[in-house]
């Protein structure tokens, strides 16, 4: 594991109490590279994808975001890493009500103090809401939703883009076309993808790996 890779963990554990989730976890993405992360509810899948992201503390083991190390950071230089390394998109939007589309893909510009409005709109118009750019997320449907937080998680050119059942509360058709949108824009930028579900065929084809007693199996 000699190489700088996009993200890397090495030996990470952790527990809830009475229950062990994870225990010497290894994992490596490349710049480029696209894994699934199989298993069913309660296997650890959003826990996993929240110890990679830096929200959950990590008690035991090292995490890597490209050439740095983040295991020990203090909590406001971690938050300021993610949103520069690190791009998040969940099975809830999460989107601010009282924002349309386009101020809720600048979110992370402004809270960085380098808002790009043209990079906003090119990333709506690459999702097929550049039409959509002043309604607010009341007035868009479900996919429409979820399609804005693909674009806002894409806006700072992350290295790492994390999605943990991006497409749960979707239908069939939404569903894939959120996560073939994830993909062709994450890899646009040379972004290393990782994304959890439960849903085999969503990710049919992809190299995946399977959460195992606590560890990850398959490739």
């Amino acid at each position: 594991m000699g190489s700088v890779h996009a993200l890397r963990a090495e030996g990470l554990s952790f527990s809830y109490p009475g229950l062990e989730l994870f225990k010497g976890l290894d994992l490596e993405l490349a710049a480029g590279e696209v894994r699934a992360v199989l298993g069913p509810s309660g296997s650890g899948k959003t826990t996993l994808v929240h110890l990679l992201a830096g929200i959950l503390p990590i008690p035991e083991g090292r995490l890597w975001w490209g050439d740095m190390e983040v295991s020990r950071l203090g909590e406001e230089a971690l938050a300021r890493l993610r949103r520069e390394r690190v791009g998040l998109v969940f099975q809830h939007h999460y989107l601010l009500d009282e924002l349309d589309a386009l101020e809720n893909v600048l979110v992370p510009g402004m809270i960085a103090g380098r808002p790009d409005p043209e990079r906003a709109r090119a990333l709506l118009a690459r999702v097929g809401l550049g039409e959509h750019l002043q309604q607010r997320p009341d007035t868009l449907s479900g996919g429409e939703r979820q399609r804005v937080a693909v674009a806002r998680a894409l806006y700072a050119r992350p290295q790492v883009v994390l999605a943990d059942e991006p497409t749960g509360a979707l239908d069939r058709k939404n569903a894939g076309r959120v996560r073939d949108l994830l993909l062709e824009l994450a890899q646009e930028n040379g972004a290393a993808v990782l994304l959890a579900t439960h849903d085999e065929a969503l990710v049919r084809g992809w190299p995946a790996w399977w959460i195992e007693d606590g560890r990850l199996v398959g490739g």
